[in-house]
């Protein structure tokens, strides 16, 4: 009897298994986005290694999802790759941000980073990365190169897609 009782405690529920959003009123739709933001941003908060890039990913994809238009952004890192902090640096229209590799090193040695993802979105729905989109990335790290500062990533983000440069060799 003790043990049937300790398997059941040890019993994991998945309450949301079942549960499709097309069930989900306006409103419970957006209370699960928020909910779901916070359980990622306790993933995510000051301290924490980046060691899983899916996370980073459904992270960025759940914040960004909702931008008309576009944010650059960063995450900075320490020597270890834990998070000191996450900041978007610069707001766009929709097609495009200007970038400013000045302020970008500004922000990394205020934070005394040692590394940077770089993150943004696409409003258009395509996470497809531009020219302009790895001319910035290049642009980014060699000025960080220079006050040795890594670059992990770059992630463009739509709604539905995201793309990490790193994953296709373009870091």
């Amino acid at each position: 009897m003790i043990n049937a009782m300790v398997s059941n405690e040890n019993k994991v529920v998945d309450r949301w298994s079942g549960l499709k959003p097309s069930q989900l009123s306006v409103s419970e739709k957006q209370s699960v986005v928020r909910l779901a933001l916070q359980v990622l941003a306790t993933r995510h908060r000051a301290g924490r290694v980046l060691d899983k890039p899916g996370e980073t990913r459904n992270y960025l994809r759940l914040h960004m999802a909702d931008y008309r238009n576009e944010v650059f952004g960063c995450l900075f890192l320490d020597n270890r790759h834990r998070i000191i902090a996450r900041r978007e640096l610069f707001q766009g229209t929709i097609n495009g941000a200007s970038v400013h590799p000045r302020v970008v090193v500004q922000q990394a040695m205020e934070l005394n980073a040692a590394a940077v993802i770089f993150y943004h979105n696409h409003p258009s729905g395509v996470a497809e990365p531009s020219n302009a989109d790895e001319a910035i990335t290049r642009r980014l790290k060699e000025a960080l190169a220079l006050v040795d500062v890594q670059v992990l990533d770059h992630f463009v983000i739509s709604a539905g897609e995201s793309v990490s440069l790193a994953e296709r060799g373009r870091i």
